[in-house]
C-alpha cells in the first residue's frame, strides 16, 4: 500500500507541476512538460513557443523559476531544459490557449474556431477536431464542435497519433472548456500499406530478387467443374419412371400353355 500512495502522490505531483508552469509561462506559450529522474536530479524539460521569455536576460528568469519548483514541490535539484516548438501550429496545447485567448479578446466562437480549424490544417496536419463547451452566447451550456481531414475517436490508434490539448476561457458568462485534438503529417495508421516498387522491394529483400524480377508468374493449372450441370443431370435421372413387375401373366402366355399340355397328354397314352 505504501508503494500505491507514493505512486499516486508522484502523479499529483507532476499534474499540480504542469498546472503551475502552465500559468507562469503562458506568456511564452506553453506546449508541454517532461519530467524525468537522474542521478543528479529531477530534469524537467519545458517546451515552449518563444524559449527566450522563460529564461529571461541572462537567465534570470528561469534561475527564479528553478527556485520556485525546488521549493513549492520539493524536488530534489531540478535542471530547467527548454526546447522550442518546430511547429506551433501543429501543438495541440499552443493551439488551444491561443483559441482561449481569442475568446477572452471578444472573438465569435464560430470565427476563433474556424481559424483555428484553418492554421492547423494548413500547417500540414492530417486531422483537427476543437471541441468548445460551455455559456458561448448565453446562460445555457452548449457545445460546438469543428472538425476536418482524418480523425480518430478511440482506441490505441488515438492514443499513439492525436496529440490533445486543453485550455479554459474565462468569459462574462462563464466559463468555456477549449480542447483541441490533431493528428500529425507523420502518424503511420494501422490501415494503411505502402505497396513497394520492384526496384525498392529488390534492395530492401535482396533474396527474393529472382522472384521479384522474374517477368512471368508460373501458371497453376485448375480444373473447374461444373455443379450447376452435374445437379441438373442427377435431377433428371431421378424423375426418369421406373416400370414395376406386374403379378399379372399375359393372356397369350396363357393361351400357349393350355393348347400344349392335351397334347402332351395325349402322347402319353400312345
Amino acid at each position: 500500500m505504501a508503494s500505491e500512495r507514493k505512486f499516486i502522490a508522484e502523479n499529483v505531483r507532476r499534474v499540480l507541476l504542469k498546472e503551475y508552469l502552465m500559468k507562469e509561462v503562458s506568456r511564452a506559450g506553453f506546449g508541454g512538460l517532461d519530467v524525468q529522474r537522474t542521478p543528479m536530479g529531477t530534469r524537467v524539460t519545458l517546451i515552449t513557443e518563444r524559449p527566450g521569455i522563460v529564461i529571461g536576460r541572462r537567465g534570470a528568469a528561469i534561475k527564479s523559476l528553478t527556485r520556485s519548483i525546488e521549493e513549492e514541490f520539493d524536488f530534489d535539484n531540478p535542471q530547467i531544459e527548454v526546447q522550442e516548438v518546430e511547429s506551433p501550429n501543429l501543438n495541440a496545447q499552443i493551439m488551444a490557449e491561443k483559441l482561449a485567448f481569442a475568446l477572452e479578446r471578444g472573438w465569435h466562437f464560430r470565427r476563433a474556431g474556424h481559424s483555428t480549424l484553418r492554421r492547423v490544417m494548413e500547417a500540414g496536419a492530417r486531422g483537427c477536431h476543437i471541441i468548445l463547451a460551455g455559456k458561448l452566447t448565453g446562460q445555457r451550456h452548449r457545445t460546438e464542435k469543428f472538425k476536418d481531414g482524418y480523425i480518430k475517436f478511440c482506441g490505441e490508434t488515438k492514443i499513439t497519433n492525436m496529440d490533445r490539448g486543453y485550455a479554459v476561457a474565462k468569459l462574462k458568462p462563464g466559463i468555456v472548456g477549449v480542447t483541441v485534438e490533431i493528428m500529425h503529417p507523420d502518424a503511420k495508421l494501422p490501415d494503411e500499406i505502402d505497396v513497394m516498387s520492384p526496384s525498392e522491394a529488390t534492395e530492401q529483400f535482396p533474396d527474393l530478387a529472382d522472384l521479384i524480377n522474374k517477368k512471368e508468374a508460373p501458371i497453376i493449372a485448375v480444373e473447374v467443374r461444373d455443379t450447376d450441370a452435374e445437379e441438373s443431370e442427377a435431377d433428371e435421372a431421378d424423375e426418369e419412371p421406373v416400370e414395376e413387375p406386374s403379378d399379372e401373366a399375359p393372356a397369350d402366355a396363357e393361351e400357349s400353355e393350355a393348347d400344349e399340355a392335351p397334347v402332351e397328354a395325349e402322347e402319353g397314352d400312345q
